[in-house]
């Protein structure tokens, strides 16, 4: 968190100058994930699960293969994969985890995506998440269940498209909606000017060969390969705010939502309702 607030300082400094090396800070400031020590509760859990580590490559910042770290609880039938969202890593479902290991049956499996948690990379991104949830999934199995949060949600759209997997359960917990928007929201918090904003995404373009746009739920949505698709909000989330949501919900009236007023974006992963919520429809 200390690097990101320093280059947060350094962009906002500027008061939307430029300087020689600032495409460079602004992908720090949207790439770079913050990391947040493990606590002893997250760390017991940690200690109770079968760690593995697994590789992809990462094309675009590290240009090289990049290992991550998993977990697994359970050797039961049914399988769940958990994918974090942005600054987050596995153990932060502490709460849920511990909640669905009462589960019959289960393995419950999640993982901390490059750039995240005790995995390596310096910078990350959605596709580095996605193909981390795309390479679980071919070493452990279809599984059951898919649950993803903010970012992860997207991740998880991603990789069922990619393995054309069929989970009967799908669970979006404040689903991130457009990134190119949470991008903007980042760079005006920095006080970024408008021509280096255009500058930025004209360079996001060419290291990626599509536009910022294209990273949607609607374009990524993995449509009639998912069972079911359950979707919890809150109204009121800042980081993911309904407007977007709201968008995307009508264009697919399937997607089953429950509104949770009050835990924002960050601690709903960890509110008891949506925890007892979860296992219910899971169990």
């Amino acid at each position: 968190m200390k690097k990101l607030k320093t280059v947060f300082n350094q962009v906002k400094s500027l008061n939307g100058a430029g300087a020689p090396d600032m495409i460079s800070l602004l992908w720090q400031l949207i790439c770079y994930s913050p990391k947040m020590p493990v606590r002893l509760q997250q760390q017991l859990l940690l200690d109770e699960a079968k760690p593995f580590t697994l590789e992809v490559d990462d094309p675009h910042f590290a240009k090289s293969t990049l290992k991550f770290k998993g977990f697994t609880w359970g050797e039961g039938k049914r399988k769940i994969l958990i994918t974090h969202g942005w600054g987050s890593k596995a153990a932060d479902f502490a709460e849920l985890i511990t909640a669905l290991k009462s589960v019959d049956d289960m393995q419950v499996i999640a993982f901390d995506a490059p750039g995240n948690g005790s995995s390596e990379g310096e910078l990350s991104n959605l596709l580095l998440f996605a193909k981390a949830a795309t390479t679980v999934i071919k070493t452990f199995g279809a599984p059951d269940v898919l649950i993803g949060h903010s970012l992860g949600a997207m991740a998880n759209a991603i990789a069922i498209k990619e393995t054309a997997i069929q989970p009967a359960l799908l669970i979006s917990i404040a689903p991130l909606i457009n990134l190119k928007e949470n991008f903007i929201a980042s760079l005006n918090a920095a006080d970024v000017a408008p021509g280096l904003q255009d500058q930025f995404f004209t360079n996001f373009e060419s290291l990626f060969d599509m536009e910022a746009s294209h990273f949607t739920l609607h374009n990524l949505y993995p449509g009639g390969l998912v069972r079911r698709h359950w979707l919890a909000y809150d109204p009121e989330d800042k980081i993911a705010p309904f407007a977007f949501l709201e968008n995307f919900l009508i264009a697919h009236p399937e997607v089953e939502t429950k509104v949770y007023q009050g835990p924002g974006h960050e601690r709903v992963i960890k509110d008891e309702l949506v925890i007892s919520d979860l296992v219910s429809l899971i169990a």
